[in-house]
């Protein structure tokens, strides 16, 4: 046990100093050296999830002796042995997952300590120097051991307030996604209403004179929790570290992608056969609705804020079911105040100059960058140009949007112009980085935003460029679709009806509806496409079926 070390880190929390620390996952201890050579305050040993084991934990442990960086192992689950042998091979405390109430966070204090205080074993380890010092460290080990639980349950709200009066307790941290997966949002970093949530027990904990942490998921979010006043700060996972260095190295070169839970790449993902064309759409899809086309000047016009105007091109008023999109024209100097939705809402830049600032963190948009708001953000926009004006194609998940006024004070942080958002908050694709596909011939496609983007999102969409000739498939969809021409023009065929479209013109596609479209120009042709469902899925049906012979609803 460093006892100095862990004096030093209670000093600056008693000073209200931030400490930073790593999460070790992987089994090199070269990982803690690293962390130490950069002096980092805290280690946390992860023995809860992952592979390694007590002869790699106690590696790790070993390269922070003699350090003023304090180690501190994560067991796999509240148990007496478990905490016993954590400390027994050196590690300065113990984090301890999961814990609910506070019965069981005082069962962890006494299996920390000896007696009398505690239940702790005595044991010719490494603490004790292989039993040559077990009157010195039995005499010091029960003040300074250190016991910190981690609240990640809605179920340990109630509990928090008794928790902080535990003795032998300075520091409670918080699991975010375990959390939030508690709430009802499986799979998300902080689901809705979470975040919130997160700061009002911080608030409590702080009030009660103790300390609380947890991982930052971003350089942006580090800065974002320090000032929020949580003062024990993961700058990350050894993973999250290398993967975020890997995946930004990769994408200013054009070569990242995601990992899927397979482990199997897209490029070598060829077991899936291509689908084969239904002969039709499935009975239970027919429409009952036609398609509408709607050229800009035709949408329904509202000045939402002075000098701003909305134009509803997609939207309850020409029948669409849970999307609204269109365009919002910002004169010079125009500012549209903070607000929220209780929905998801996308906003792409398609001229001009704009700053998005959510939540106090400000973003610069260049054209074709698309940021997307998850429900319940407060955010606000403004055109920064005072000469020209600025332009947005926005879709919202809901087909009659309605927004809240927020009248509170934000402190504005500028984010760096390659900044994708914060992880379970917004996300910003940037165009000029963004990773593209294809969904037809002669196309280049983004996905820039669906719930396997985001979690949670009832929504998805994102852009497309049709080189001459380029077109998609034949297909319907199993929810409403929007599509924006925002260059060149376009063919759209409905079941044999032909529409051409360019200038902003928008198709509201209806659930059901047989359609695809073609750049029979010699220019490129670019859209926006928005679905009122939360993955971009299509059911591609034979060609026919896009004939007026062929129509299958006839």
């Amino acid at each position: 046990m460093k006892t100095s070390a862990i004096c030093s880190l209670r000093q600056k929390l008693a000073r209200d100093e931030s400490v930073f620390g790593l999460w070790v996952t992987l089994e090199a201890p070269s990982i803690t050296e690293m962390a130490v050579a950069l002096g980092l305050d805290w280690v946390v040993i992860d023995a809860e999830h992952g592979h390694l084991d007590w002869k790699e934990l106690a590696e790790h442990i070993r390269a922070t002796v003699r350090s003023d960086t304090v180690a501190l192992v994560r067991i796999a689950e509240l148990n007496g042995g478990l905490i016993k042998r954590a400390l027994d091979i050196g590690a300065d405390g113990i984090v301890i997952p999961w814990i609910e109430t506070t019965e069981q966070l005082k069962q962890a204090v006494a299996w920390a300590r000896y007696p009398k205080e505690g239940l702790r074993g005595i044991g010719a380890e490494r603490a004790t120097g292989w039993g040559q010092c077990i009157a010195e460290h039995a005499q010091e080990a029960n003040d300074h051991v250190l016991v910190v639980p981690i609240i990640e349950s809605v179920q340990a709200v109630r509990q928090v307030p008794m928790m902080c009066q535990v003795d032998g307790v300075e520091l409670l941290w918080f699991g975010p996604a375990d959390f939030s997966s508690t709430a009802g949002f499986r799979g998300q970093w902080e689901g809705p209403g979470v975040a919130d949530q997160i700061l009002k027990l911080k608030d409590t904990i702080r009030a009660a004179g103790k300390h609380c942490g947890l991982l930052a998921t971003s350089i942006d979010d580090m800065h974002a929790r320090q000032s929020q006043g949580f003062r024990a700060i993961g700058v990350g996972t050894d993973t999250g570290l290398l993967l975020r260095s890997l995946k930004t190295s990769l994408a200013s070169v054009g070569k990242d992608r995601p990992i899927r839970a397979s482990l199997t790449p897209d490029s070598i993902r060829t077991s899936t056969p291509t689908p084969t064309p239904l002969t039709r759409p499935p009975e239970s899809m027919r429409p009952d609705r036609n398609e509408v086309m709607t050229s800009v000047g035709q949408g329904a016009m509202k000045e939402i804020a002075p000098g701003v105007w909305f134009e509803c091109l997609v939207g309850s008023h020409n029948q669409a079911r849970d999307l609204t999109t269109g365009l919002v024209t910002f004169a010079p100097g125009a500012v549209l105040p903070y607000h929220l939705h209780a929905f998801t809402e996308s906003v792409t830049l398609l001229s001009g100059t704009l700053t998005l600032d959510i939540e106090g963190r400000s973003y610069s948009l260049k054209r074709l960058d698309n940021a997307v708001i998850r429900t319940g953000q407060a955010h606000a926009s403004r055109n920064v140009s005072t000469t020209q004006n600025a332009v947005l194609h926005i879709a919202m998940a809901v087909d009659v949007p309605s927004r809240t006024l927020v009248n509170k004070f934000f402190s504005t942080r500028s984010m760096p112009d390659d900044s994708t958002g914060v992880p379970g908050a917004e996300r910003i694709n940037r165009f000029s980085t963004a990773k593209r596909g294809a969904a037809g011939p002669n196309t280049e496609f983004i996905d820039c935003f669906n719930a396997d983007l985001m979690p949670g999102l009832e929504m998805s969409g994102g852009y497309g460029l049709f080189h001459p000739g380029g077109r998609l498939p034949a297909h319907v969809h199993d929810f409403d679709e929007s599509i924006c021409i925002i260059s060149g023009t376009a063919m759209c065929i409905v079941e044999g009806r032909r529409y051409s479209m360019s200038d902003c013109a928008t198709a509201l596609q209806p659930r059901g509806r047989v359609h695809y479209f073609i750049n029979e120009s010699n220019a490129t042709m670019e859209m926006l496409w928005v679905y009122a469902g939360p993955r971009p899925e299509r059911i591609m049906v034979d060609e026919r079926c896009a004939t007026i012979e062929g129509n299958p609803w006839r």
